[in-house]
């Protein structure tokens, strides 16, 4: 694409040393990837800034640099822009040719629910005979292929490429999970959505956001913007009307809403549930008729994740009884409420749960079915909010029997500094501190008798534990199992 046609799509630029008529290869943010021809734009991170990379990218090849600043290069061919994030975003939606524009997008933000939602979705449509993608924490799926993503919400022009490889292998329907650190940085502008989905809000990332009202006005973004490009597509707001941040919401958006819940009135209400160990049962009351749902998905915080992923299906004109062979199929998400079993007496569940109201809600649908003793084994991230390690270990202790405080992904944090702040004020002393993850899982399943239930919390899905900026393999489920093993399962 000519550089003339790649920047037409920047209202305000000022060019330094640039011929227009050049031909741009590719788009690029890295400087470790540039290759002859490509524009490489300079992108300010949390650590690094883009710009220091600049003079290394022109040395690779680069045709142009975009940038915020005049960078002090002989010569160097220049694209000076206010906003290189915002830029991004547009350039590279430019540049591969509006993806989201030939597919639907389906965008579900939230504290909780947002991986499980996605699934549910992907079930529901390749069921409706619709080829898939899906955009979140654990992975990159087109149709079923799938790859590792490194953030929930990949960078713009991460998002932009995805978007194309999708419509290059004919999906026509995607499901992505929204970020309020992408809302915030833009990382989504440029994207189509058709359908916004808002799951719940609690207390989580409080390091980046400050305060709850600034997470709250972060997550509006994917609701202010829904329709603001011309689309010949309806646009729909999917709500749950039972969290109190509902109306706020409602009230940042133009489009049409439609509402799900379970304990205040809604377009789609989930009612007569019934909950056991092994499956949930309830009946879905819609304005299109009732359908009956026997789920294996566990517990009230997933009848709200089937709600979500049937009000969205809905206002994209799933038949009902197709949501239902859909929803009545799956069997679990990666890391969420994931039993691990190695024919032992007791059950063992790892679960992604990383944030005081998630450990909450899991260890609540525990101990209504627990015969005897909960056991819980979690820790608190790193370099995150501070704030909510406290309130993750009261949680575990007004919810289960004993507790096991222990490492997450302490990245560059000293282990022994969360443990502090996670038990500092907290009431109870039904617990104990082991820092080592494994020897703590290990502790918990050699403390489990008949009937117990050991949860692993936090990690879920996660292969990886990050200490001092290295990952090192890790993955809970495989630490458990070995751990029944050396109890002689």
């Amino acid at each position: 694409m000519k550089l003339r046609e790649l920047l037409s799509v920047l209202p305000i630029y000022e060019l330094r040393n640039v011929d227009l008529n050049i031909e741009i290869n590719h788009v690029k943010m890295d400087d470790r990837e540039i290759e002859a021809g490509d524009l490489f734009v300079c992108i300010k991170g949390f650590t690094v800034d883009g710009h220091d990379f600049a003079e290394r990218a022109l040395k690779r090849g680069a045709a142009v640099v975009v940038c915020e600043r005049e960078l002090a290069i002989e010569n160097a061919p220049m694209v000076v822009v206010p906003d290189t994030n915002r830029a991004l975003a547009l350039l590279a939606n430019k540049f591969y040719d509006y993806p989201t524009n030939k597919l639907q997008l389906v965008g579900v933000t939230g504290t909780n629910g947002k991986t499980t939602t996605t699934y549910l979705l992907e079930s529901i449509f390749q069921k409706h005979r619709h080829r898939t993608g899906i955009i979140g924490t654990i992975q990159l799926k087109i149709g079923n292929e799938s790859e590792p993503v490194k953030n929930t919400t990949p960078n713009a022009l991460e998002l932009q490429t995805y978007f194309h490889r999708m419509v290059e292998e004919n999906v026509d329907i995607a499901f992505m999970e929204v970020s309020s650190h992408a809302l915030d940085l833009g990382r989504t502008y440029g994207c189509d959505f058709d359908v916004a989905v808002f799951t719940n809000l609690s207390q989580d990332h409080l390091d980046y956001h400050e305060t709850m009202e600034n997470y709250l006005d972060a997550k509006t973004l994917l609701f202010t913007g829904l329709g603001n490009r011309y689309s010949d597509r309806q646009k729909f707001a999917v709500i749950n009307a039972d969290d109190p941040n509902s109306e706020k919401i409602m009230k940042r958006t133009m489009q049409p809403i439609v509402t799900y819940g379970i304990k205040n009135d809604a377009h789609i209400k989930a009612k007569e549930i019934t909950y056991s160990l092994t499956n949930t049962h309830f009946t879905v009351k819609t304005p299109k008729g009732e359908i009956e749902i026997d789920s294996r998905l566990i517990g009230q915080f997933n009848v709200y994740n089937m709600l979500a992923a049937i009000a969205a299906s809905y206002v994209l004109n799933v038949p009902l009884t197709t949501i239902k062979q859909a929803l009545e199929e799956v069997s679990g998400v990666d890391g969420r409420f994931e039993r691990v079993d190695c024919g032992q007496d007791f059950a063992v569940i790892v679960d992604y749960a990383h944030t005081p109201d998630s450990l909450k809600n899991v260890l609540a649908t525990i101990k209504e079915f627990a015969k005897k003793k909960v056991y819980v084994v979690v820790g608190s991230g790193g370099d995150r909010d501070r704030t909510k390690r406290p309130l993750m270990a009261q949680a575990a202790l007004d919810y289960s029997d004993w507790a096991i405080f222990t490492s997450d992904n302490p990245r560059t944090e000293d282990p022994m500094q969360i443990l502090r702040d996670m038990t500092e004020g907290i009431k109870g002393d039904h617990y104990e501190v082991i820092e080592n993850r494994r020897e703590a899982i290990f502790r918990a399943i050699e403390l489990a008798e008949t009937g117990d239930v050991v949860l692993i919390a936090g990690k879920g899905h996660e292969t990886y534990q990050e200490i001092n900026g290295i990952r090192y393999d890790f993955d809970d489920r495989i630490v458990a199992k070995e751990a029944l093993e050396k109890k002689g399962f």
